[in-house]
């Protein structure tokens, strides 16, 4: 099993074997960039792709061959062209796989907000101009993570739908394979905004979409976390029970649809844990109720923030856990989120969490 982290200075990689017990850390990798997303693919063996940015460099996409020992700079970025070329490509915030039998098509989320595919592997961009040109376009606006697009998702049961979310956008999706694209954010509340449930418009911060069943979605938002049945149409408050509404990172095992995790936030401008207390919440019935989850976490004087790519789940039988916080530190649960360990410290911030089994 294989963990990429991605934080602020670089790329690093944790591997270990089945047990998921002791973990051997090899970094930086891509040292000194910003990695917002990095994976390993489940279609081609031994192939990943990485998203980084430099604040001098810029935005760049880099390409393994080697289960992530080694990456490479590709020449191509997706970044808007024509009317919009203006818009300089400030990040590429999410990367995602396209359907199993077409191992090199990409999907990639950038800032300003905008959808690309690839369909060599990475080498040239299309835009999505039925999200990217979207009549609610001028909904949208610049939030104070980004003006990104991410959590985008091809699903296999229905190869003609995508999903996607904007910052400061909302969630959006397709059923003709990106040539036309709708809102689908009823009943989500948007409290920053005068109205309060609109079309479009919503601070979403992170939307799952589950590998089992494409039809039930999750959602953390800028307030309040979500269930929805029907692939979007209609969601369903399930904050109640959580100490804060507010949060960016969930995640749910592609076995258990009805299990899902979540890191609240509080709110206010300290953007840190609830009462300095490192708590992952974990709900069984889609939300219904939450459990906090403490053993093995800080629970005093834990001032940190876990991030929307941060937190992932791997594919065994009994779910590992693995959450980044903002002050370089890793826990892993091996037992569902019942019991952590602290696999890697004092890393950089941690921008982003990804495991794939070798």
């Amino acid at each position: 099993m294989i963990l990429l982290a991605g934080t602020q200075k670089g790329l690093f990689r944790l591997q270990t074997d089945a047990s998921r017990d002791a973990w051997v850390l090899e970094g930086p990798l891509i040292a000194g960039y910003e990695i917002l997303h990095a994976w390993l693919d489940p279609r081609t063996p031994g192939v990943g792709y990485a998203a980084a940015s430099h604040t001098i460099w810029g935005a760049h996409l880099y390409r393994t061959s080697d289960y992530g020992r080694s990456w490479q700079p590709l020449t191509a970025t997706p970044q808007h062209a024509g009317s919009r070329a203006a818009e300089s490509l400030q990040a590429i915030w999410y990367l995602a796989p396209g359907l199993r039998e077409e191992p090199a098509t990409l999907f990639a989320g950038i800032d300003p907000a905008g959808v690309f595919r690839s369909d060599d592997a990475g080498d040239s961009w299309q835009p999505l101009s039925g999200l990217n040109e979207h009549p609610g376009r001028d909904t949208w606006e610049p939030a104070r993570g980004g003006f990104s697009a991410h959590s985008i998702y091809q699903t296999a049961q229905q190869p003609e739908r995508l999903y996607a979310a904007i910052s400061a956008g909302g969630a959006y999706r397709s059923d003709d394979a990106g040539a036309n694209w709708r809102p689908i954010n009823r009943g989500v509340r948007a409290e920053h905004l005068p109205e309060r449930t609109p079309e479009s418009g919503h601070n979403i911060h992170r939307l799952v979409v589950h590998p089992a069943n494409p039809d039930r979605l999750y959602r953390q938002c800028y307030n309040g976390v979500y269930r929805s049945d029907d692939g979007g149409d209609h969601w369903t408050e399930i904050s109640a029970g959580l100490p804060s509404d507010f949060g960016y990172a969930i995640a749910s095992p592609e076995r258990e649809p009805d299990t899902a995790y979540v890191v609240p936030i509080d709110s206010n401008h300290l953007r840190t844990t609830p009462d300095g207390r490192f708590r992952v919440y974990r709900t069984r019935d889609a939300g219904g109720s939450w459990q906090a989850l403490t053993d093995g976490l800080p629970q005093e004087h834990a001032y940190v923030t876990v991030l929307r790519e941060a937190m992932t789940v791997d594919r065994a039988p009994t779910p590992g856990v693995y959450v980044g916080t903002s002050s370089g530190h890793l826990f892993a649960s091996r037992d569902g989120g019942d019991h952590w360990h602290c696999i890697a410290a004092f890393l950089p911030r941690i921008l982003s969490l990804s495991v794939s089994h070798d």
